[in-house]
């Protein structure tokens, strides 16, 4: 999966429409330039017969593409991509040479898209057509987030358990006068586990807020079974938020609708780490501090 981002981020590409088309989903008209935009993708297999486009999703200000490489490339994918740029490129200057513009449109100057581009190998069947549902419902995800903007930017420095840290999704779960740490020791029974969690489900519903980091397996069977029941909850994260980060999938849903709030107490990493126990024990105990009575949040 492959993403372009316009310069500056400017909506050049689209426009944002509510849900009043005929499915009654958001989704993004493009302007001119967008669908010339998308024209120049589908002719990428037509000098490249070694990749086959499975999917395209524009947006106002990014591009989203799914492609498959059939077979050993002669260049990197960059080649393939740089030409796909110097194709839009091309377009925006006769633009530009003819006038036929609006003001923001000059700020790019000659060139369409940052600099570089992001990739990520999706590497089997379910992966691909999870992100293929992906790319179909940005649209619908950016209208949510433009709806509940507070609920999609990462705050920082708020107080969680006498730790300054990073959240994102509904801050007002801090307040809530009862919250209960969800901890489970990996020696638990399925039988205890199912105990605990009916302990865990009867407090959630008379009004508690769940907190954990779901590591252990008891852990996420009991924050899995809250998260389906609808009841709000706080997810510690090991890993902090990326610049334009927002949830996936369906935390993306649950913090639009206002039960989810998820906590970083580190900065954000790019590579794929293990926790470690001293991180696990680091956020159980920042659990069971911001769940006590005498907790504040700011």
């Amino acid at each position: 999966m492959v993403t372009l981002v316009v310069n500056e981020r400017q909506p050049l590409l689209g426009t944002l429409c509510g849900p009043e088309n005929d499915d009654g989903s958001p989704h993004v008209k493009p302007t001119e330039l967008g669908q010339q935009v998308l024209h120049e993708w589908h002719a990428i297999s037509k000098f490249h017969p070694e990749i086959k486009l499975y999917d395209v999703q524009l947006m106002p200000d990014h591009l989203h593409g799914i492609i498959y490489v059939t077979s050993r490339l002669p260049y990197h994918l960059g080649h393939v991509i740089n030409g796909f740029k110097h194709g839009c490129n091309l377009l925006l200057r006769e633009w530009l040479s003819q006038s036929l513009y609006c003001e923001p449109l000059a700020r790019t100057g000659t060139s369409l898209w940052e600099d570089g581009y992001n990739d990520k190998i999706l590497r089997g069947e379910h992966q691909l057509d999870r992100w293929k549902r992906y790319l179909k419902d940005n649209p619908r995800r950016l209208w949510e987030k433009r709806q509940h903007p507070d609920l999609f930017v990462a705050l920082r420095g708020l107080d969680f358990g006498g730790t300054q840290v990073t959240v994102m999704g509904n801050h007002f779960l801090l307040d809530y006068p009862e919250k209960v740490q969800v901890q489970c020791s990996r020696r638990l029974s399925p039988e205890e586990i199912d105990r605990e969690s009916n302990r865990i489900m009867s407090l959630a519903q008379n009004g508690a807020v769940l907190v954990s980091p779901c590591i252990s397996p008891g852990e996420k069977v009991i924050m899995k079974r809250a998260f389906e029941c609808g009841f709000p909850q706080i997810v510690l994260l090991e890993n902090g938020f990326a610049p334009m980060q927002k949830p996936f999938g369906r935390q993306f849903d649950a913090c639009a609708q206002g039960r989810l709030l998820l906590v970083a107490p580190w900065p954000h990493h790019n590579d794929r780490r293990v926790i470690t126990r001293k991180q696990c024990l680091q956020l159980n105990e920042l659990c069971r501090r911001a769940c006590e009575p005498t907790a504040r949040s700011t």
